[in-house]
């Protein structure tokens, strides 16, 4: 069995890094994916009105550095992509550490894993939080009620008020995807796809001028993405709370499996899988 891990919404939680590296230390896996939402909460960091850069150079990627010196050959291959959480503006210092082979940013790309085909995306459907750096309209210009537009709130690297306007998700897989055979395919999502068990969040009975806010804030078109392209595998993180509302960190949608690495306690939610048979994937909280 080729054993990964997933893991995802880390947040900058030193204690967590430290568990998955003793973890990726201890059984060697052969690739560990991580799912966004790796850095410093974005709403700290912007009210200290700095950015996450001290993470990033004084420890996680020394960590990674003198991991891939210790393990030589056994060190896996890391892909990862960031979260709405995490600020754009690190995204150079995230793809500029990738040229150091500490891991590879997937984020809008195509690589290949063994047999298996790998994609990335960060973005996700409107929220309500500030920070609209990994935000895009799902299939259309529609918010739901409570959350913040993608032309509004705040950026740490500008786009164009046409890009903030007009760009969707919908738009933006089927071109990441195009015409590929999925069938053997692992798509890295930071979103998990919509009215599924990993995008329930907590908001039951809540109301938004007299209106009820849905509970399922996962995106449309990456489900529509996962029906009509039936990948073999999707991993997901963004609704932390989403595994212990549900019951389940796990879902299918046709034949493709759908896991979250998404957790809302103290622990490192650690999911191990074999791409050639995902199903049979578990989950320890640590």
């Amino acid at each position: 069995m080729a054993t990964c891990f997933f893991a995802t919404d880390l947040h900058g939680h030193v204690d967590r890094y430290e568990k998955l590296f003793y973890a990726i230390e201890t059984e060697r896996p052969k690739a560990v994916f991580l799912g966004g939402d790796l850095l410093p909460s974005a709403a700290s960091v912007l009210a200290a009105g700095e950015i996450a850069e001290d993470f990033l150079q004084a420890y996680l990627v020394p960590h990674l550095r003198q991991m891939k010196e210790k393990l030589a050959d056994s060190y896996p291959r890391i892909f990862l992509i960031l979260g709405n959480d995490d600020p754009r503006a690190e995204e150079e210092a995230i793809v500029r550490a990738a040229t150091g082979g500490i891991w590879e940013y997937i984020h809008g790309c195509r690589a290949t894993f063994g047999q298996f085909e790998l994609f990335g995306y960060n973005y996700v459907p409107p929220t309500p939080f500030l920070l609209k750096d990994w935000e895009r309209y799902d299939v259309g210009r529609f918010v739901d009620p409570g959350c913040v537009s993608p032309e509004e709130g705040m950026r740490t690297v500008p786009v164009s008020r046409r890009e903030s306007r007009n760009a969707t998700i919908q738009a933006d897989l089927d071109r990441l995807v195009g015409d590929a055979e999925l069938n053997r395919a692992i798509l890295l999502f930071h979103s998990p796809p919509y009215e599924t068990k990993l995008d329930r969040a907590a908001l039951d009975g809540k109301l938004v001028d007299h209106a009820p806010v849905d509970v399922h804030v996962g995106s449309i078109a990456i489900r529509r993405c996962i029906e009509s392209r039936q990948p073999l595998l999707t991993l997901h993180g963004h609704i932390h709370e989403s595994a212990r509302l549900t019951g389940s960190w796990q879902d299918a949608i046709g034949n493709t499996i759908c896991l979250s690495a998404a957790h809302d306690g103290p622990e490192l939610a650690l999911v191990r899988f074999d791409p050639a048979n995902p199903s049979v994937a578990t989950r320890e909280l640590m």
